[in-house]
């Protein structure tokens, strides 16, 4: 597979240095991407370059992954307009473990090909690093007037820059730059890829590696992806959508992507999984003649979501999605993880009572109209159950005095109350 045609038919090519293509179809070639290990989580903004880095590993080269844990300690000026917190070594190491044991689902660690991937963390070879020796190595190489020209430092210290640089940040491309020449050195790695915004780090390094060895190293690197809206991808109300399934449920993952709009699900299922050309065209025609059964962001949704959290996982989201969408049963709510569950229903109306109420059983009307506010009265609860539009947990209440108990609980806490077909409240039991 020719690495550089296959990102260009998906989109995944901003900037690429000449004779870096020419460099891929030669011979084996190594190649690395930094990452960011301020948190022990990746996000789906990781993946386009985890993307990235699975095409390199097809197309029988070496993947590098690059934790900064020096450049972690220092802050990426790039895109930013603040200074990122400095993290403790044992804080990083406990982030790299995880990181990489995220990026094992993507990509071969473990064989003994030539072409296995690798983790290395800059701060193994950043830390014995003095500064007279920095100075004196990589310093005097790059001129200051060099470092001014760079995009990421022109925006911090232009007119609108109310917090300045320090001079910390203002030397992270010589950082990143000496990580090239490490590589270089200690692996033979050739390329460097990042997001658009690492453009300018990543020449710094080609550049040293050629002042210093007079060697040649290539640069690529991949668009930022945004939304259709000009919205920020990847973001949330609630914030980033994590690969750990412990911050972000595998539902609310699988969500995300099955919410994304035609024009986004698109452009990202040729980032975000591994169909062929073909395929995908495919899909885009049917998406095209049948909108509303919107198969690219079903497809899209299985594909990555089975890459990032498998296919058991995967059912359990499609399985959950039923449950508010479609005809649903008590024993697969009853199946629901607690964190599912209230992804499911997050921002339902939520009501509490007090869990010996629940122990002693309560009347489905008094529970309703009396012990919590689901119902304003008495009265519409009656009605509701006469006229058959009252469930518990899925299942139908006819009897109006049934008596909810402790067996009514699902993850021995929650009680989903339905009013008619829409109309949905959850009695916490606290």
């Amino acid at each position: 597979m020719n690495f550089v045609k296959e990102l260009t038919w998906r989109g995944m090519i901003h900037d690429i240095m000449p004779g870096t293509e020419e460099q891929l179809q030669k011979e084996m070639t190594s190649a690395y991407i930094g990452i960011d290990p301020t948190a022990d989580s990746l996000h789906i903004g990781h993946l386009v370059s985890v993307m990235m880095l699975k095409h390199l590993q097809i197309s029988g080269h070496k993947p590098i992954a690059l934790v900064g844990g020096a450049t972690g300690m220092i802050g990426d000026p790039s895109g930013k307009s603040v200074e990122r917190n400095l993290l403790d070594e044992e804080t990083l190491r406990h982030n790299q473990e995880c990181i990489k044991k995220q990026l094992s689902r993507f990509l071969d660690f473990e064989s003994d090909r030539a072409n296995a991937a690798e983790m290395v963390n800059n701060y193994d070879w950043m830390k014995e690093y003095s500064f007279l020796e920095f100075i004196r190595d990589i310093g005097k190489h790059i001129t200051v007037n060099y470092m001014m020209a760079k995009d990421s430092v022109k925006k911090r210290l232009g007119e609108d820059a109310k917090m300045g640089m320090s001079f910390t940040e203002f030397s992270y491309q010589l950082v990143q730059g000496t990580d090239f020449l490490h590589l270089y050195r200690e692996k033979n790695c050739r390329l460097q890829m990042g997001g658009s915004d690492q453009w300018g780090n990543i020449v710094t390094g080609t550049e040293l590696i050629r002042r210093k060895e007079g060697g040649e190293a290539f640069a690529l690197t991949c668009p930022l992806i945004t939304k259709a809206d000009g919205g920020k991808f990847g973001k949330t109300e609630s914030g980033n959508i994590w690969l750990d399934p412990k911050l972000t449920t595998p539902y609310t993952f699988y969500q995300f992507w099955l919410n994304v709009s035609d024009a986004d699900a698109e452009k990202y299922i040729k980032i975000f999984t591994l169909l062929g050309k073909e395929e995908i065209d495919a899909l885009i025609k049917e998406q095209e003649e049948a909108p509303h059964l919107r198969p690219l962001q079903k497809r899209l949704a299985k594909e990555v979501t089975c890459m990032v959290h498998g296919e058991e996982e995967y059912d359990k989201a499609v399985e959950a999605s039923q449950i508010l969408f479609g005809n649903a049963t008590t024993e697969s709510l009853a199946k629901l993880d607690k964190e599912t569950f209230l992804a499911v229903f997050e921002g339902v109306p939520t009501f509490d009572i007090d869990r010996t109420k629940i122990d002693n059983g309560v009347q489905i009307i008094e529970l309703l109209a009396a012990e919590t506010d689901a119902f304003p009265s008495k009265a519409e609860a009656r009605r509701t159950i006469k006229g058959n539009g009252l469930s518990l947990n899925k299942a139908k209440v006819t009897d109006q005095e049934y008596l909810v108990t402790a067996a009514d609980l699902i993850n021995e806490k929650y009680i989903l109350v339905q009013k008619g077909k829409k109309n949905y409240y959850i009695i916490e039991a606290v």
